[in-house]
């Protein structure tokens, strides 16, 4: 007795991405990554979630200009398996990414200046798995909101899984952006953290 062959699915998506576009179906509202081979599913986000990410698209509307777009919620294709990919809740990204899509809403790593993260319950994943998936995909500078510790996390320089400058900055403290993002923009920690604070 022989077993029947198991035939591919005709939309020449893996198991992995089925399964991640079942869930984003069965759960509107969360956000489903796979990161590092694995489905990530983040909850909704809370109201200080939002609202410190309102305040920190308008902290970083300068960039949304001519040369780059400040964007939420835009998936980053990253390089580390051959499904992964992350949405961060904000991005910098070149002007022209339109013309890097590569599959399932999400662009070249080549065109994110940026990434930003506020943290949520699964903050673990932000302070841990995404700082090695990003530095993979030489996102150039990391931006974490650490609402569980109350510091703001600036890393630039990406080399091989992880950082070369990680600086943690607490209340009170005003972080200059690297200028490599496209112009000067600085961001007050203590603002930032006492908005997000659930």
């Amino acid at each position: 007795m022989s077993a029947a062959a198991v035939e591919p699915p005709c939309d020449g998506k893996s198991p992995l991405l089925r399964e991640a576009e079942r869930l984003a179906e069965r759960l509107p509202g969360y956000r489903i990554e796979i990161i590092g081979g694995t489905i990530t599913v983040t909850p909704p986000p809370d109201g200080p979630h939002g609202e410190s990410l309102s305040d920190l698209l308008m902290a970083f509307a300068p960039l949304h200009a001519k040369e780059s777009k400040v964007i939420q919620g835009i998936g980053i294709w990253l390089p580390d398996g051959p499904d992964d990919y992350a949405v961060p809740d904000l991005a910098v990204v070149d002007a022209d990414y339109r013309r890097h899509h590569i599959a399932e809403n999400c662009y070249d790593p080549a065109v994110f200046r940026l990434v930003l993260e506020v943290t949520s319950s699964n903050y673990q994943n932000d302070l841990k798995k995404k700082v090695g998936a990003y530095a993979i995909a030489k996102v150039p500078v990391y931006v974490i909101v650490d609402r569980k510790h109350d510091r703001l996390h600036v890393l630039q320089d990406p080399v091989a899984n992880e950082y070369d400058k990680h600086r943690v900055h607490a209340r009170g403290e005003h972080v200059a952006l690297p200028g490599s993002i496209g112009t000067d923009i600085t961001l007050d920690v203590e603002a930032i953290l006492e908005t997000a604070r659930p």
